[in-house]
């Protein structure tokens, strides 16, 4: 199963964070943690000190991810949403990274995970709008998965 504490321990990994600079990434998006909650959050399920991580706690966690990779814009204040799923996990991932489909794709591939563009694409699009495509878990961990792997190689 694809959770909050997953998803942050899979970027962690991604990108070699250590527990300071997970905390300098928080704090970009306004909000305060120490180590000892970066711990408990990164521990696995079994772990007595698991601690489960907000979807309020993972959003300001990305959005400072944005603001560490792209930069804080001018005159936008930043809102860590209460209430996350995985198009919006995978869309500030691929606003942090800049990634355009092409990269998306490629990504997928590092892991032999076929997709197309439409399928992409129908995953950022509005979810009043037809063509949306809810992100499944698996969708998401293999492009967790093929990002880790991409990284890697750099």
């Amino acid at each position: 199963m694809l959770t909050n504490n997953s998803i942050l321990r899979r970027v962690r990994y991604t990108f070699d964070f250590k527990d300071l600079e997970m905390i300098d990434i928080f704090a970009l998006a306004n909000v305060n943690v120490n180590v000892s909650q970066i711990i408990s959050w990164l521990k696995k399920e079994e772990d007595p000190e698991f601690k489960f991580i907000e979807d309020k706690d993972l959003a300001a966690f990305l959005n400072g991810f944005i603001v560490l990779k792209r930069g804080k814009k001018d005159g936008v204040d930043l809102i860590n949403e209460d209430k996350l799923n995985n198009n919006i996990i995978f869309r500030k991932i691929k606003i942090a990274l800049n990634l355009k489909v092409e990269d998306i794709i490629d990504i997928f591939k590092a892991v032999d995970f076929k997709v197309s563009k439409h399928e992409i694409t129908a995953i950022f699009r509005n979810p009043k709008q037809r063509q949306y495509r809810e992100c499944q878990n698996q969708f998401l961990r293999a492009f967790l998965q093929g990002l880790t792997k991409v990284m890697q190689k750099k």
